[in-house]
């Protein structure tokens, strides 16, 4: 039996005057989502909003019997927020350009899927050990993948924040799916770039290994990030996978012993 224990947050910054990040928890389904939004005012804010509500529709009509697997639902939300973005920037021209990153984690026991666009990120936290399972899609990613700039130079660079791939920048948006398998005790993480931009992934995976709680973890890398300059918008997803072996195998034991008779 897998269990999900969870919290999430979001901060305006002390430099913003509106925030235009959005996200979803929601454990009883499995399913966690974050959006970083953009071009400017109430413009960015509509746009991150469009993909939450989207992926809270699809995922909360999740079932096994409509047949479609979570890669495709996947693909569904990032098809569907894309649209709407294009037909609200048709229908309101003043706010072309607008647009949002996107990620989500959804859950089908101990297996997962993960869709992203942006460069907002999602970590794994395994065995003491914090590990970016998400690649940004910007600039200064690619230059790192071309040999340009070493990673390094990469976090203080003046072009870090163009983004190549997102929401509402193409009609045939191109996102990327990954999936695996969780152990108990990972930690997962969501988060906007107003956390990553502020705080060193070695102190984030050091807030992480703390003993608190899940709900303290949050909150303590939002003030991190805030005691650190808070220059953008800051939100944070924490996800605790537990998978209690025992109970798994006592419900298998009970079916077998059922078959039997």
């Amino acid at each position: 039996m897998v269990k999900l224990i969870s919290a999430g947050a979001t901060d305006i910054g002390l430099l913003r005057s509106n925030n235009e990040d959005a996200y979803l928890v929601m454990p009883e389904a499995g399913f966690f989502a974050i959006s970083d939004g953009m071009g400017g005012a109430a413009a960015g804010e509509i746009a991150s909003r469009y993909f939450i509500e989207t992926a809270q529709a699809v995922f909360r009509s999740r079932a096994p019997s409509l047949r479609e697997t979570d890669h495709e639902l996947a693909r569904k939300v990032f098809r569907c927020s894309n649209e709407r973005i294009f037909e609200h920037t048709a229908q309101y021209p003043d706010d072309e350009g607008m647009g949002c990153t996107g990620d989500l984690l959804v859950f089908d026991g101990d297996r997962y899927v993960i869709g992203h666009v942006g460069d907002s990120r999602i970590y794994l936290l395994r065995d003491g050990i914090l590990r970016q399972l998400t690649k940004d899609h910007s600039l200064v990613q690619r230059m790192v993948d071309n040999g340009t700039l070493t990673p390094e130079e990469a976090k203080h660079h003046p072009r870090k924040n163009i983004i190549l791939q997102a929401l509402g920048i193409d009609p045939s948006v191109s996102f990327d799916i990954l999936e695996g398998a969780g152990l108990s005790h990972d930690i997962f993480l969501l988060c906007t770039d107003g956390l990553t931009d502020m705080v060193a992934d070695s102190a984030i995976q050091e807030i992480l290994l703390s003993s608190i709680s899940i709900q303290h973890k949050v909150k303590e890398l939002i003030a991190a990030a805030i005691a650190a300059g808070g220059r953008d918008n800051v939100t944070v997803i924490l996800c605790e996978v537990n998978i209690d072996r025992d109970s798994a195998d006592s419900s298998v034991k009970k079916d077998s012993d059922r078959a039997d008779r």
